[in-house]
């Protein structure tokens, strides 16, 4: 009779294996369809290894749904936030073909782009300009910022489906051209934007990388490289709207930022520049369109301490809003996309 009660106490000390649904609830912010918000139902609830145990759930939300904001979970920083992105995607891929500063925090997690605390970052995806481009970015709030500073979110489905179809049929035809302009003082040197001092070094990455280039003297570098514009997701198999076309046009600018380079520059030589594939300007009437689009589509939640919001990068643009007081978001990018895989290149469907 003891070893019989015996083995009943052993059995009855195992641990009990919960659901994801007894372990977090999930709410979508009033109003709206993403992000996807999960909040732990325990206190304490450990996020990597939660994460660990339900990648599968996690990867058919984001699918779904775009975007996941993981709130309230213990997780450890930096550190715990680096081992997230291990459990959910893999190693974190490093930070290439740069056009924005940022600093290594450490093991390819970055901080956010340094930008002006007073000045919005508009709406993008991540490297979308680059033939091989992160599926997933991960952000992490390390200190929230005391006035507004979210990363607004922009379902890049969504823009797909309200655009006019003769501008979609256009883009998807012709493609966008990306131009940038190195050496003048303006945006990143092209030492910091490729990662290296040696030219030769640039040239064979443009090489690799469909990108043409071209020295101009006394240090300065133009590159130019035709990229598609929509993209066919290879989960869910829908359309998306997958470029910086708009992004990188210089008219997206602030007005006085616009004028003061249209003084100095040709639409070419600008710092960074976008237009049709084959190298016409992009009508202002379709530029307005665009942005427009991405701007009816943002769905901003504010940042608190610990957040994680986890994105498909090919579903979800992002951007930032303008803030006060301290403000500190790092980065992380996982799971390597190639556009050759992904490219939509016609016709749409009816």
């Amino acid at each position: 009779m003891k070893d019989a009660l015996s083995g009943l106490g052993a059995r009855s000390r195992r641990p009990v294996k919960l659901s994801r649904t007894e372990l977090v609830t999930t709410r979508l912010p009033e109003g709206e369809d993403c992000p996807l918000i999960l909040e732990p139902r325990v206190e304490g609830l450990e996020l990597v290894q939660w994460a660990g145990e339900n990648r599968a759930y996690l990867e058919e939300e984001l699918a779904r749904v775009g975007g996941l904001m993981l709130r309230g979970f213990r997780m450890g920083g930096v550190d715990g936030f680096a081992d997230f992105v291990r459990a959910t995607s893999g190693a974190p891929l490093p930070y290439t073909e740069r056009s924005s500063p940022r600093e290594v925090v450490k093991d390819q997690i970055y901080t956010s782009t340094s930008h002006p605390s007073d000045q919005e970052i508009f709406p993008h995806t991540e490297q979308s300009y680059n033939l091989t481009f992160p599926q997933k970015i991960y952000f992490h709030c390390v200190t929230a910022p005391t006035e507004a500073g979210a990363t607004p979110i922009t379902s890049t489905r969504r823009i797909l489906r309200e655009l006019p179809r003769d501008v979609v049929e256009r883009f998807v035809a012709r493609g966008y051209r990306y131009v940038r302009n190195f050496g003048d003082g303006l945006g990143l040197s092209w030492q910091e934007a490729f990662q290296t001092t040696e030219r030769a070094e640039v040239e064979q990455y443009c090489r690799d990388s469909q990108i043409d280039f071209q020295w101009l003297g006394q240090g300065r570098l133009r590159t130019s490289q035709r990229r598609p514009c929509v993209a066919r997701h290879p989960t869910t198999g829908e359309l998306a709207w997958f470029n910086h076309a708009t992004f990188f046009h210089v008219s997206t600018l602030p007005a006085p930022l616009v004028a003061h380079l249209r003084s100095l520059y040709a639409e070419e030589e600008m710092p960074n520049n976008t237009f049709y594939g084959d190298g016409a300007p992009i009508e202002p009437e379709v530029l307005e369109l665009l942005r427009a689009a991405y701007l009816r589509a943002r769905v901003a939640v504010p940042w608190q301490v610990g957040d994680v919001l986890l994105l498909d990068n090919m579903l979800m643009g992002h951007g930032r809003q303008p803030f006060k007081g301290e403000r500190k978001v790092v980065v992380a990018m996982a799971d390597p996309r190639r556009w050759a895989d992904v490219v939509f290149d016609g016709p749409l469907p009816a």
